[in-house]
């Protein structure tokens, strides 16, 4: 049985500083919804209606994992426009996933593109990473984290926090990481920690929330419960969302919760 809890305590944008004057510009590929728009729930508003703004970071990497337009279509109905990046190398595009290499510019390109919507909420634009799409979302909100351009809100769910425990913990993973990332982390070790968002927190300035299941067995709690505890330590604004018995990708009525659960976070002023 799955339980909801939140612990007090638990184990004209400028480009990105970075990344952009390196990088090969890569083709946008449109992603059709596998549903009808009879599936769809309209929604109707004043033509002048400013919408906030969620960016969806997918989890996996190259032909495992993808983005979930069953999600996207379940987080519009909570009166979010949704940006759902998918990674250069997938999904039709161009270029290589290097599991947040410079496929991390993906991500920072769609949070400018949002910011050219005249229909778009620049106030209220947040960015969600599941899974590994954690490495991206958290790159994202540390590019841009100063008003009036920063990111609103930063949801963590089910993300990949120390890309070395990875390593470690995922044996099937092993051999993709060392040949994407150069080798392992104890020879490697700036490749690795530069991917890992919980080397990432003193640049992290927006509020962030932490989902995780307790029965996680891709991205272990851990990960979770270290970010949380690193953000706290630094005094960060961080709310952690545990759920528990819950796997990686959590189901039916549970999922359902978790979503409602985080859209009243991120529709929470603050």
């Amino acid at each position: 049985m799955s339980s909801f809890s939140v612990p007090a305590d638990v184990d004209s944008l400028p480009a990105s500083p970075t990344l952009s004057s390196t990088l090969q510009p890569v083709k946008l590929t449109a992603l059709a919804s596998r549903y009808s728009s009879g599936h769809w729930k309209p929604m109707h508003t004043e033509q002048k209606t400013l919408w906030p703004v969620l960016i969806y970071c997918r989890g996996g990497l190259g032909n495992y994992g993808g983005v979930n337009t069953s999600w996207i279509e379940q987080f519009v109905n909570y009166g979010y426009i949704v940006f759902a990046p998918a990674y250069r190398g997938n999904e039709g595009g161009e270029g290589r996933d290097e599991y947040g290499g410079s496929d991390l510019q993906d991500v920072v390109s769609a949070y400018q593109l949002v910011h050219g919507l005249p229909f778009a909420d620049l106030s209220r634009i947040s960015v969600m990473g599941f899974s590994r799409g954690a490495i991206n979302a958290v790159h994202a909100a540390a590019t841009y984290n100063k008003q009036p351009h920063g990111v609103h809100k930063l949801v963590l769910w089910s993300g990949v926090a120390d890309v070395a425990q990875t390593y470690l913990e995922r044996t099937d993973l092993r051999r993709t990481l060392k040949r994407i990332l150069g080798h392992s982390p104890q020879r490697a070790p700036e490749a690795y920690t530069a991917r890992s968002p919980l080397f990432k927190v003193t640049e992290l300035h927006c509020p962030v929330l932490i989902m995780h299941g307790t029965a996680d067995t891709q991205v272990k709690y851990s990960h979770g419960t270290r970010m949380y505890n690193e953000l706290k330590r630094k005094g960060a604004d961080v709310t952690f969302h545990a759920y528990g018995g819950e796997n990686h990708h959590f189901h039916g009525a549970v999922q359902q919760t978790a979503i409602s659960h985080m859209f009243d976070w991120l529709c929470t002023l603050s």
